[in-house]
């Protein structure tokens, strides 16, 4: 009987320390002086976005082309505005994260074409794209 509470404990101890690792590796992933692309599909009458698409076909398409020079891919589905009243501004925002700016235009610059001519596929959106540096 002691051994099998010996055991559950030490699996349970096993799981909640590599929990925390994951935890801590997902978090750090994201450094300050890193690049972020962030696409945004904004709102407006007439407007559509396929998310089922863009998450399950587009964003896996666009992570494959890029390689290892993408860090980190996010997707935001938009839910609300700022007020109840408020229409969401943004029907979805996608990031992408690089180590450097010359990271994202060695790897966008030859798949454009075909990363470009994939969003009609779910949105008839011209997305407005920002690259930033992560400041904090």
């Amino acid at each position: 009987m002691k051994t099998k509470i010996i055991i559950l404990i030490l699996g349970a101890i096993v799981l909640l320390t590599s929990w925390q690792r994951t935890t801590a590796t997902d978090i750090s992933t994201t450094k300050k002086g890193m690049i972020k692309v962030t696409i945004l599909y904004p709102n407006g009458e007439g407007k559509t976005f396929d998310m089922d698409y863009y998450s399950t076909k587009h964003m896996p398409m666009v992570a494959s082309l890029l390689g290892d020079s993408l860090k980190r891919l996010e997707i935001d589905k938009g839910i609300a505005g700022r007020t109840p009243d408020e229409p969401i501004p943004y029907l979805a925002i996608g990031y992408l994260y690089f180590d450097k700016l010359l990271d994202y235009q060695n790897s966008f610059g030859p798949n454009a074409e075909k990363i470009v001519g994939d969003i009609p596929n779910y949105t008839n959106i011209q997305p407005v794209v920002q690259i930033s540096e992560v400041f904090q």
